[in-house]
């Protein structure tokens, strides 16, 4: 009943010369040995040939150590000496290199009891603000951990950072970056971290630089089956992938030639995706009428390349431009003889990657570059949590930041607070490049010079904090045609001149602007002299003081508060608050009903020339103001591309309404009904719509900090936009998910019946299989256009009446017949799989959404290629080389 999947591979051989590395030279090479003094230390690594230097100009934090003696001897000398990382959470590696440029990244840690701790360490390894992988080392000297990743820059910078995940200290001892050729080791997208790399030669026990001109690893691989055959020849190595010569000159056959040659492998964690590499050339001497040829299938005959003929002494690369995925982890490819075949098959490298999907953008790269800027300009290399991307994560941004979190864009910084961080000079110019900012705190330290022209182009600044510093010159008036600024603190220059230009004077008695100046406070146009230093003033002074202070403060929370909130550029001049007035003018007094639900009314209405949704919360309705608030706390700190957005709320007395960012098509349920014009969602459409809301959802369990449960996943839930693109909605029972161990947290069950989670309804232990247990019932939904729960059919829930269907055999007897068959079975299949995995009433059992993800992507690659005609086959695969080599091998091996 399992459908067969394939996919598309390409075949290169060395014909396919493209900006082939010609030079064995180490040209863009980055090769550092961490911890290394003094810091213009270089020196050659004798087994590598390899110039090593120190990494101290790289990275603003760190101690220098040593390895024990007693381990050197059987080290690589870039191991001997490390950087460790006891202050701040995380610690970064920049690089100043070339967006768009494809590395191959190498991290080395070796422990060698460094700290005299005997203590081994855990952390994590990020490359920008992505979480890349976890270091764990085995052994204090024979726990050689090497981790490498293929990785192509967003941004004309790289970071590299190092995350303390518990109690003990990151370290690591060699980073190394080689160039790539950009055509290779191409992924759909995001960036492939290497699982194994292999070749099949007696000696030596690995091949790196100069053999490699990349500088890979390769590690050799043999067992009792196989036997190693080679070549004194020389072999035409010159396609894209610049196979090292130890490699392409050998090759293994099975000692009985008669069997396929079979490689397996297991990954630990199942749901990776992965990229599998093979390097062939024949490298025998054939005799007339002599043929080698072959098959290559997996895990128990899916096809991958039929009737290859390795070209004489000519390497040629086979690969899989989509990624493998196997269910439990376990891969097994068969290289089977052909009839026509008089020779075994061979192979002469093998490459295995997993897929690393860069979920977390990085920040804006021109607010980055200004942030750096600052940063050197002021000497602010103290501050230990300025290190890595300003923004993110979120957990990790940098102290004094917020940031903003448009949706599928790059985070900007709408807050800078430097108080109190011994600034000097004048105010640099980079600020002006927050071209996002909305407030800007430079109180208390020694800034001089006159307030610069460069904030009047700054339009977005609300709040502007340039007290107690020793500024001169004289109060510009281009504040007064700043429209959205509403607090100036100006107080503590003793040198500026307190003159208030007349335009400036002006937004002052319009009531839309405070300022405070050196020993004047004005205030909504009312001007009283207060000194500053109150000690010796009369009562009533102080008193005065103290009341102005107060408003001042108020403000200045008040402000605070806006710059914390995520910022759209949609509504970036509205406040996210709305009162129940503007709610009625957007309504046009409730005008337009869009649909009605247990929280209340949802009204159309139009803020600006943007359209949106209101719903309004029901005096009468069970959810109340708790729900309410929780979905407000929840939409203003998550962003997901698909996730409604927030536009807005209302929390005016009794009246308390939401307002989402419209979408045209409405519900998913409705759609599927016909209540919505009779319209029938093609297969296409109800894959992509799956597929889309399964990203909300995992965004939801895996992308924010804490993890969020839904609680209340159904099709009504899932909102249409104009293109019909999917969004999860209606986040009122949404619960923070533990991260501190806890697999679940017990709560009141909540949720929609026929939906909700039989083992979270019997035990009140929400998790987020309890989500994944209801979006398995929507998949079915949109296989089956059923209802949930119709009590007419034999079987009353749509789980156990599909399960019952099945036992025939026949999908066509569950598949909505408004498709008019118009579906690939094969896919049909597949879904409806997926989906009763996800309901099972074991938790334990359930696929992660993570998982979901992919198996949809894949059952959309299926659609594409039936509507393409194509009788190409798609299967994404993951792997872990268990059985051949691991990664944690790729070490430095004796000198």
């Amino acid at each position: 009943m399992k459908p067969i999947h394939g996919f598309l591979l390409l075949l290169i051989t060395a014909y396919d010369l493209v900006e082939s590395v010609e030079a064995q030279d180490q040209s863009g090479f980055i090769s550092l040995a961490c911890g290394l003094v003094p810091k213009d230390t270089t020196y050659t690594e004798k087994t590598t040939n390899i110039t090593y230097k120190s990494d101290a100009n790289y990275i603003d934090s760190g101690l220098v150590g040593r390895i024990n003696d007693q381990y050197k001897a059987q080290l690589q000398q870039q191991t001997w000496t490390l950087r460790s990382f006891p202050e701040g959470e995380r610690n970064c590696y920049n690089f100043n290199l070339t967006a768009k440029s494809k590395y191959l990244i190498r991290g080395t840690f070796i422990y060698g009891n460094y700290d005299s701790m005997n203590q081994l360490p855990i952390f994590d390894l990020h490359i920008g603000p992505n979480k890349w992988t976890s270091v764990k080392l085995d052994g204090v000297a024979n726990g050689t951990m090497v981790r490498e990743i293929i990785h192509v820059l967003t941004q004309d910078r790289l970071q590299v950072c190092l995350v303390k995940t518990g109690k003990t200290i990151p370290f690591i001892s060699s980073l190394e970056l080689r160039p790539l050729n950009n055509n290779t080791y191409v992924s759909e997208s995001g960036s492939l971290i290497a699982v194994s790399r292999v070749f099949f030669s007696p000696t030596p026990s690995f091949i790196r630089y100069d053999e490699d001109i990349h500088d890979r690893e390769w590690i050799r691989h043999l067992d009792n089956e196989k036997l190693s055959i080679s070549t004194d020849l020389l072999v035409d190595t010159s396609n894209l992938y610049d196979v090292p010569q130890p490699v392409a000159k050998t090759a293994c056959i099975l000692a009985n030639a008669s069997q396929p040659l079979t490689l397996d492998w297991t990954l630990d964690n199942i749901t990776a995706l992965s990229y599998v590499y093979m390097h062939f050339a024949e490298i025998q001497n054939l005799k007339d009428g002599d043929i080698r040829e072959f098959n290559i299938t997996y895990n128990g005959g899916n096809n991958w390349y039929s009737y290859l003929r390795p070209r004489k002494l000519e390497i040629t690369t086979v690969f899989s431009t989509r990624a493998l995925i196997s269910p439990d982890g376990n891969f097994s490819f068969s290289l089977t003889r052909t009839g026509n075949s008089t020779l075994p098959p061979l192979i002469n490298g093998l490459e295995i990657y997993t897929f690393l999907d860069l979920i977390q953008l990085e920040t804006d790269q021109d607010e980055v570059s200004s942030m750096l800027s600052i940063k050197t300009s002021y000497e602010l290399t103290e501050k230990v949590r300025w290190q890595g991307d300003p923004c993110a994560p979120q957990f990790y941004r940098w102290e004094g930041l917020n940031c903003s979190y448009p949706d599928s864009e790059p985070p900007r910084i709408i807050s800078l607070n430097l108080s109190g961080s011994n600034l000097s000079g004048t105010i640099t110019p980079e600020i002006s490049k927050l071209t996002q900012l909305i407030e800007l705190d430079l109180s208390k330290n020694d800034l001089s010079g006159e307030i610069p022209s460069f904030f009047a182009d700054m339009k977005l600044l609300t709040f502007i904090d340039l007290s107690n510093n020793d500024l001169s010159g004289k109060i510009p008036p281009f504040f007064a045609d700043m429209k959205l600024l509403t607090l100036i603190n100006l107080s503590g220059n003793p040198n500026l001149n307190s003159k208030i230009p007349y335009s400036l004077q002006q937004r002052i008695n319009s009531k839309s602007l405070t300022l405070i100046v050196s020993e004047t406070v004005t205030h909504k146009g009312e001007s009283k002299k207060v000194p500053m230093v109150a000690i010796a003033a009369p009562v009533a002074g102080v008193f005065a003081l103290l009341v102005l202070l107060a408003i001042f403060f108020v403000v200045r929370r008040k402000n605070t508060k806006r710059a914390k909130r995520p910022f759209n550029p949609s509504i970036m001049t509205k406040e996210r608050r709305i009162t129940y007035s503007e709610v009625l003018k957007m309504t046009n007094n409730f005008e337009r009903v869009l649909g009605k639900g247990g929280f209340g009314t949802v009204y159309h209405g139009n803020l600006g020339d943007t359209q949106v949704a209101v719903k309004m919360l029901s005096h009468s309705s069970a959810q109340g103001y708790k729900e309410f608030k929780a979905e407000v706390e929840l939409l203003l700190r998550v962003h997901h591309r698909n996730l409604v957005g927030l536009v807005g709320y209302c929390d005016d007395g009794d009246n308390l309404a939401l307002i989402y960012e419209y979408m045209a098509n409405g519900d998913l349920r409705e759609n599927m009904s016909g209540k919505r014009g009779g319209h029938v969602l093609t297969w296409e459409n109800r894959l992509q719509i799956a597929v889309e809301a399964a990203q909300g959802l995992e965004y939801l369990h895996n992308g924010c900090t804490p993890p969020m449960v839904h609680r209340d996943v159904k099709t009504s839930n899932i909102l249409l936009n104009e293109r019909s693109g999917a969004k999860l909605a209606d986040f009122g029972l949404s619960r923070s998910f533990p991260i501190d161990g806890e697999s679940h947290v017990s709560t009141v069950v909540a949720g929609t019946p026929g939906y909700l989670d039989p083992e979270y309804y019997r035990t009140n232990c929400l998790s987020e299989k309890s989500d994944v247990y209801s979006f398995g019932v929507v998949l079915l939904e949109i296989v089956t256009n059923q209802h949930v729960i119709d009590k007419t059919r034999e079987r009353p829930h749509i789980s156990e009446w599909v399960g019952f269907m099945l036992t025939k055999g026949d999908i066509k007897s569950i598949v909505d017949p408004k498709l008019m068959r118009d579906y690939d079975t094969n896919g049909a299949w597949k879904i409806v799989e997926l989906a009763l995995g996800c309901v099972n009433p074991s938790s334990n059992r359930r696929p992660t959404m993570a998982h979901v993800v992919m198996e949809l992507n894949e059952c959309i690659a299926l659609e594409n290629a039936r509507r393409q005609g194509s009788e190409e086959m798609y299967s994404k695969g993951s792997v872990d080389f268990s059985r051949l080599s691991s990664a944690s091998e790729f070490a430095p091996g004796a000198r």
